[in-house]
């Protein structure tokens, strides 16, 4: 059992981290401690850096996390920079603890934090099953590609995107256009897991439930999750609107045309609906 440590406390950085739209808006100070485990009892008996893990190193790649990967949760980056840090030689675990300094809540709180630990055999533990699922996509307000941009890049698994299309709102009051897309994932999450993942993304980008059909920021509903049939007061899979949308059948046509039937083209009405655009992975 290894027994040395390397311990690396309060390096400051500054990211974009949180599910508030304040803290999407703009980035915020978080501080890092580490705890590298590992044997260093050759590098003590021959001064060579080579047998040990270069603290800065190390420092880096926590900074390159927390600066250059824009999340939702410290959950999310503390397993990041654990991964990154059990990517190098000879270290056996690592703790992590990222502190949110001056999080943006009425409350008079210094910091919030999330501590994990994680082994070198964590990496090769065997996956669980993943499922193809098809998630819709859609914006109305404000930079609507950043919106899509910003909701494709924090969905677990994204394999593959449809083309972004433009087409009119259906129901609800007057608004702008939206911006459409359909993304294919491969996830772990159950159905409801999802969900729930969605919502966080949909907080995230700004999104307010104040009008029945109104305009948003990000729209994110789960169309497919494997061959799954579920009817609940949060969730229905198959998404119980998709066959009567175009906006919803032409992006998913782009990815999966098997999954629709053979008519569905003309048997919905022509219009409303134009490729503008596509974003990349």
């Amino acid at each position: 059992m290894t027994v040395d440590r390397i311990e690396l406390n309060g390096l400051r950085v500054v990211g974009t981290i949180g599910v508030l739209p304040e803290e999407q808006a703009r980035p915020q100070p978080f501080e890092v401690d580490m705890v590298i485990d590992l044997d260093v009892r050759n590098a003590g008996r021959t001064d060579d850096l080579e047998l040990t893990v270069n603290y800065g190193v190390a420092i880096a790649l926590a900074q390159k996390v927390i600066a250059g990967e824009k999340t939702l949760l410290l959950e999310k980056v503390a397993t990041r920079i654990a991964e990154e840090v059990l990517g190098l030689a000879r270290v056996d675990a690592v703790e992590v603890v990222v502190r949110k300094l001056r999080p943006p809540v009425p409350e008079d709180i210094q910091s919030t934090a999330v501590r994990i630990k994680r082994y070198r055999a964590d990496m090769y533990h065997r996956p669980r099953p993943l499922t193809t699922a098809y998630v819709a996509l859609g914006s109305n307000l404000g930079d609507r590609r950043e919106h899509l941009r910003f909701g494709v890049a924090n969905l677990p698994g994204v394999t593959a995107l449809s083309g972004v299309y433009e087409t009119d709102p259906v129901g609800g009051p007057e608004q702008g256009a939206y911006l459409n897309l359909v993304a294919r994932i491969e996830t772990d999450l159950d159905p409801f897991a999802l969900l729930e993942t969605c919502l966080a993304i949909e907080a995230g980008s700004g999104r307010e439930r104040k009008i029945r059909w109104g305009a948003r920021t990000l729209d994110i509903d789960v169309l497919l999750w494997g061959d799954a049939k579920i009817e609940s007061a949060d969730l229905t899979v198959p998404h119980p609107r998709m066959w009567e949308r175009r906006f919803v059948l032409q992006p998913l046509a782009d990815l999966a045309p098997e999954l629709l039937d053979d008519d569905w083209d003309r048997r919905l009405p022509a219009g409303g609906v134009e490729r503008v655009d596509d974003l990349h992975l």
